[in-house]
């Protein structure tokens, strides 16, 4: 009988274990800093906020993993490196894919030469809106004092253009949804405060259209469009079409790229 426990637990060891190389497999084992930091006047600061599916849990692969001497991010010490996927550090244990590369790589694809982009990680998985606002402490982050912290941190490197916001599936509670718009309205005007600009554009992804709860979901989508309208310099991305991993939850690794990809030709749109 012992033996048999033993064999068990070796078997669930190594399936752990290789669940684990899985998901990391790909994750880049050296970080590289720039020689030398742009110019502020040619740094464009994008934020990324939310919860999971803007934390990442896509598979990262390793188109995810070229650094480009003009997409940067920040390490947990607010050091300034190449930008590797995953950009998020808050959740060794759960971080994947996020759609930050892929948007700061359409990005530079499409703006001047001289302009470098700098991604600003804040986002932390499973964090409800009424997290944000109340400032919780939430996976060991306090959500709204670690956005304003590190973004006096990275304000003097260049200029803040924009927010990339995608998060929702935690109010998707019946009692949660009607006021989930007034929530963003008041959590937006925080973020732009700390930012320091009350019109910084924030791009807005939809919920996936996959959930088992797709009625809820499906409202959460429906007052962040009625957000929208009212709010000039909110955009929504749209994420009808992409697909989710097994979970039902979380966007798949090619769900992610096209959002960023989306995030920032609707950027280069607003800005044209």
């Amino acid at each position: 009988m012992h033996s048999i426990l033993v064999s068990v637990s070796l078997i669930l060891l190594c399936l752990t274990v290789s669940g684990q190389d899985d998901r990391t497999r790909y994750f880049p084992r050296q970080v590289e800093i720039p020689k030398k930091l742009p110019k502020k006047k040619n740094v464009w600061i994008f934020i990324m906020a939310g919860q999971s599916n803007m934390a990442g849990r896509g598979v990262v692969e390793p188109q995810d993993t070229i650094p480009n001497s003009r997409i940067l991010t920040i390490d947990s010490n607010n050091k300034i490196i190449m930008a590797k996927e995953p950009l998020h550090f808050y959740e060794p244990n759960l971080t994947g894919l996020d759609c930050g590369y892929a948007f700061a790589n359409q990005l530079v694809k499409n703006i001047d030469e001289s302009i470098t982009v700098l991604l600003l990680p804040v986002a932390v998985g499973g964090s409800s809106s009424q997290q944000w606002l109340g400032d919780s402490l939430h996976r060991n982050v306090k959500l709204l004092s670690n956005f304003k912290n590190r973004v006096d941190i990275i304000k003097k490197y260049g200029t803040i253009k924009g927010i990339l916001w995608h998060q929702g599936e935690s109010d998707t509670q019946s009692s949660l949804i009607a006021d989930y718009g007034e929530r963003l309205k008041q959590l937006f005007a925080t973020f732009r405060n700390y930012v320091g600009n009350p019109v910084v554009p924030i791009l807005i992804g939809e919920l996936g259209s996959y959930s088992e709860n797709q009625t809820n979901w499906a409202l959460i989508n429906k007052e962040i469009h009625k957000y929208a309208v009212a709010d000039k310099n909110a955009f929504v991305i749209n994420t009808q079409d992409l697909k989710s991993k097994d979970d039902k939850i979380h966007f798949n690794s090619e769900g992610q790229r096209i959002m960023g990809e989306r995030m920032a030709k609707k950027f280069l749109e607003i800005n044209h």
